[in-house]
């Protein structure tokens, strides 16, 4: 039986951009660094982002950009926040998908290695709720 996320990896070309895009865009909180050392495939360091195991481990960038993606939840009243931290790392935005009213707020955007990132205000049960309304409410 599933008891719940375990942890993400993403594989990144340079640690320590990926270092400060996890603890300046995401508020994550560095727990540990393998220096030189591997005990995986390369080296790698893990962080705590909102009680999630994060690790970021060295490789090849992803080839191209999906809109697979990893959404962590925040405050509404943080977006503008948010935002902020991710203009002053110079990540690339991501336009929003169509989004009907209800639904929450997100923005989307890139990492220097093609993962998509989400910062949404909303919660499953607003999403389901929202929709069991239907397109005009």
């Amino acid at each position: 039986m599933i008891e719940g996320l375990s942890h993400i990896t993403l594989v990144t070309r340079d640690l320590n951009r990926m270092a400060a895009i996890v603890e300046g865009a995401l508020g994550g909180r560095e727990i540990y660094s393998s220096g030189d050392d591997t005990f995986s495939l390369s080296r790698e360091k893990f962080f705590d982002v909102g009680g999630l195991w994060i690790a970021v481990m060295e490789g090849e960038s992803l080839p191209s950009r999906t809109y697979n993606h990893i959404a962590f939840k925040i405050p509404a009243a943080a977006i503008d926040e948010y935002r902020q931290r991710i203009e002053a790392l110079g990540l690339e935005f991501r336009e929003s998908r169509p989004r009907v009213e209800g639904e929450g707020h997100s923005l989307y955007f890139y990492d220097d290695d093609n993962h998509l990132f989400e910062l949404h205000t909303g919660t499953l049960e607003e999403r389901l709720e929202r929709y069991r309304q239907g397109r005009n409410p």
